[in-house]
């Protein structure tokens, strides 16, 4: 959660992140950290079933689990998202990889014990890779 309301102040629109992870490593509750550091208001829980959540804060959030997508290359207008007014949180990134932009942050988190999980970050362009830089300071 600490991680998250951090990274949360470092974020401007346009920017994506990614999660990927085993069904219970925490990618919702990264999110919800990641909400409250935003100023999100609201409660914060997975798009599962409606894919989009949108959240006002410092800057929206567009908070997408693509788990259930079923066609790749099904419009769903992304790049509105993507390259829009807000931050993307994009849970299960793998189902649409050919839809996301070049430069994100990409963020995996793996259970290492009942309560305790192993985050590991990689920025894939110049932007996410500053992000990074800022977010070790």
């Amino acid at each position: 959660m600490e991680l998250a309301m951090r990274l949360a102040q470092l974020v401007q629109p346009g920017d994506v992140i990614t999660l990927e992870g085993d069904l219970g490593a925490g990618k919702t509750s990264f999110t919800k950290g990641f909400a409250k550091g935003l100023g999100v208001k609201r409660v914060v829980n997975s798009p599962t079933f409606t894919i989009i959540k949108e959240y006002k804060g410092r800057i929206p959030l567009y908070h997408m689990d693509v788990y259930r997508m079923e066609d790749e290359s099904e419009d769903l207008g992304l790049d509105e998202y993507f390259y829009g007014e807000g931050v993307s949180v994009v849970e299960w990134p793998s189902m649409i990889s050919s839809q996301l932009p070049e430069d994100r942050l990409m963020i995996s988190l793996f259970h290492t014990g009942e309560q305790s999980r192993t985050i590991e970050i990689q920025p894939t362009g110049t932007r996410s890779s500053n992000i990074l830089k800022e977010l070790r300071v």
